[in-house]
């Protein structure tokens, strides 16, 4: 049975473990760990199965440079399911979950830079449509937006700015 839940603090080794394991290497692991050092995490799930973490996701702040006028929104990033769990719905399960709780906290949107098939089932659309771009310049159609209220991106144009420690990966 799938549970989706809060990272806690028991969770930190177990996590480093399914992002290694999911990415095939240490990069996002560091930027987990960073993230969180650095309090830049805004909403942290786990998915357990028989209470072994299986997979997670990670919601950090972003920005429209130069726009003040514009609420932050919440990069989507890192999701990760460990290889031996892939393809049961665990992923789709974080990113329902992690889009509902932003939505009972007021989040306006959240960006992600991601596979273009596998985001739009979620509500994400390229978010050329709102005249953003993201600052890594990726091609248009992995580079996505969900409004979580309403028009809250209408006549907002900009380079959408992740944390300082994305960059360091």
């Amino acid at each position: 049975m799938l549970n989706i839940r809060e990272e806690t603090i028991s969770d930190h080794n177990a996590l480093r473990r399914v992002l290694q394991e999911a990415f095939g290497r240490d990069e996002e692991a560091n930027l987990v760990a960073i993230l969180r050092a650095n309090g830049k995490i805004r909403l942290s799930l786990v998915a357990e199965i028989e209470n072994q973490l299986a997979g997670h996701i990670l919601f950090s702040p972003v920005t429209i440079e130069g726009i003040e006028s514009t609420p932050s929104g919440l990069g989507l990033a890192p999701l990760a399911v460990l290889p031996g769990f892939q393809r049961l719905g665990i992923g789709a399960g974080l990113v329902v979950a992690g889009i509902e709780r932003l939505r009972t906290e007021n989040c306006p949107w959240v960006a992600v830079l991601g596979h273009p098939t596998y985001y739009p089932k979620f509500g994400f659309v390229p978010a050329s449509r709102y005249g953003l771009q993201c600052e890594y310049g990726v091609p248009d159609e992995v580079f996505m937006v969900l409004e979580l209220a309403e028009g809250m991106l209408r006549g907002h144009s900009g380079t959408v700015k992740y944390q300082p420690e994305f960059s360091m990966f």
